[in-house]
């Protein structure tokens, strides 16, 4: 009589990890940062593939790692959001009530499947003055793991997150305008291993959720725009 083969559960939570990480540090980063128009992300992509999204009106998706993984998750998203705004109200889909979603599914995915996702993502929510009790700009981080974490004024995630992190810790301050915290957002991905010394316009995907802009606040910045806000 043969007996399963057995592997320590804490063992392979370990080996798990460790190969989500490997997976997500071959990614290039991306930085999530409050403005004093709305939220902006910066990510290092060369590539035609898009690693920033829209997920609903205010509510905004990025994505490190496996590119088929995480765009999954963002068309999760965008599914959850529309059925949520059509069967209550379009102010009723929240970021964190995402974050949430996405937390449970990649949570699941690390306990329960062989091969857990290698992705790291955020969402990010622009504040509306209208809406009582939904003023401020909303940033959370979910790991490959499902943890979650609500971040504040910014965000990083990829391979050199302690590295980036402790520059904007450094340098990030509230009410800098979009210029600006571009400039410090392209400096910062400059700071990550996989970074090139002075990053070019077209290699930048950035994105914006206006805080201003009426409807849909997700607005993509192209290379010429990019390039005259770096200054």
């Amino acid at each position: 009589m043969s007996f399963p083969f057995y592997v320590n559960p804490e063992q392979m939570a370990q080996e798990k990890a460790e190969f989500a990480r490997k997976g997500i540090a071959r990614g290039k980063s991306i930085v999530t940062l409050e403005y004093a128009g709305g939220v902006l992300m910066v990510a290092e992509n060369p590539l035609q593939l898009q690693k920033l999204g829209e997920i609903y009106d205010r509510v905004a998706f990025a994505g490190v790692g496996k590119f088929s993984e995480f765009d999954r998750l963002r068309k999760i998203g965008v599914q959850w959001a529309d059925t949520e705004g059509y069967r209550f109200s379009r102010d009723d889909v929240r970021g964190k009530a995402l974050a949430n979603l996405y937390s449970q599914v990649v949570g699941e995915e690390f306990t329960r499947s062989p091969k857990p996702f290698e992705v790291e993502i955020v969402v990010a929510e622009c504040g509306d003055d209208e809406l009582s009790g939904h003023e401020k700009n909303a940033l959370y981080r979910i790991g490959f793991d499902g943890t979650i974490q609500d971040q504040k004024g910014f965000c990083a995630i990829g391979g050199s997150v302690d590295s980036l992190t402790s520059h904007l810790e450094s340098n990030f301050r509230e009410g800098l305008d979009l210029g600006e915290t571009l400039r410090l957002g392209r400096e910062t991905l400059q700071r990550a291993e996989n970074g090139t010394p002075e990053l070019p316009p077209e290699s930048l995907e950035v994105a914006i959720l206006e805080r201003t802009k009426p409807g849909r606040r997700f607005r993509r910045l192209g290379d010429d725009e990019v390039a005259q806000l770096l200054g």
